[in-house]
């Protein structure tokens, strides 16, 4: 359980497992617990690294929501790649965890090998979008504040984009609703206005530029990401799209097996499988 300081940020690390090194970036609301459903998979072939960002998990949740800035984030991740000599890795980023992964092979393209980007953005592209994302995002900071963690959650399990999960085990949801009570209201607040979608800079434009093979998986239920994930194939000069049956957003979650088999095999064709 090795605790890493980043420029006077603590951030918290797992890891596991032998072989090619492959990091592991949740979602919002989540941390490195999240991955629980295919991390003994992984962790089966992989010397795996699950991160929990700042603001997440038992990571450092900083006042000052300047210290969320997406750059800052980025430079966390490569401190931390440095720390424990992860060298030249497979990143895989959920959501959130995929938008800073997909960062991080731009601002940062020796520390990456191959990317899996699931239910990922590269950002928000139009201006005037954009801006209206930030303020909604901040609206929202400001209600976790005011509200807390549990009020925040019991809304955020509500929205549409979960309904695909509604057939999941109760013991299953139950245990995804712990990861996401275990977070701090300022943690998730400042994560929201530091690397929210209203306030990364939009990567579309970076695309084209990007030489690392890269898996898209999206959820067949999940009609905006497997849009998104086409477009950008589209734009990637490597990249394949992989869209899961039936799952929704969270498809590690929804379809682990699934999930693990292409994550898998993408990796060994990628970067070889470990020796």
């Amino acid at each position: 359980m090795p605790l890493i300081e980043c420029s006077g940020l603590t951030l918290h690390v797992e890891e596991g497992g032998d072989g090619a090194p492959l990091v592991l970036l949740h979602g919002f609301t989540g941390s490195g617990r999240s991955w629980w459903p295919v991390i003994d998979e992984l962790s089966d072939r992989y010397r795996i690294i699950s991160v929990d960002l700042i603001g997440h998990g038992h990571s450092g949740d900083p006042a000052s929501a300047s210290r969320y800035a997406f750059h800052r984030a980025l430079d966390n991740l490569r401190q931390v790649a440095l720390s424990l000599n992860i060298g030249n890795a497979t990143w895989l980023g959920y959501s959130l965890g995929g938008r800073v992964a997909l960062g991080l092979a731009v601002a940062y393209p020796d520390l990456v090998s191959a990317l899996v980007l699931e239910s990922a953005t590269p950002g928000i592209a139009d201006v005037t979008e954009r801006a209206r994302r930030r303020s909604d995002d901040d609206e929202l900071a400001a209600r976790i504040e005011r509200d807390g963690v549990a009020a925040f959650v019991a809304r955020w399990e509500r929205l549409p984009m979960w309904e695909s999960q509604e057939a999941l085990p109760a013991d299953v949801l139950a245990c995804e609703r712990g990861i996401r009570l275990a977070n701090s209201a300022r943690g998730l607040a400042n994560s929201l206005r530091g690397m929210g979608q209203g306030a990364q800079p939009s990567l579309w434009d970076s695309l084209p530029d990007l030489q690392c093979p890269t898996l898209l998986i999206a959820g067949e239920r999940d009609a905006k990401f497997a849009r998104i994930a086409g477009e950008m194939h589209d734009a990637l000069p490597d990249a394949r799209v992989a869209i899961a049956p039936g799952a929704g957003h969270n498809v590690h979650l929804e379809a682990p097996a699934w999930f693990g088999e292409r994550v898998t095999r993408f990796i060994d064709a990628a970067v070889g499988t470990p020796a």
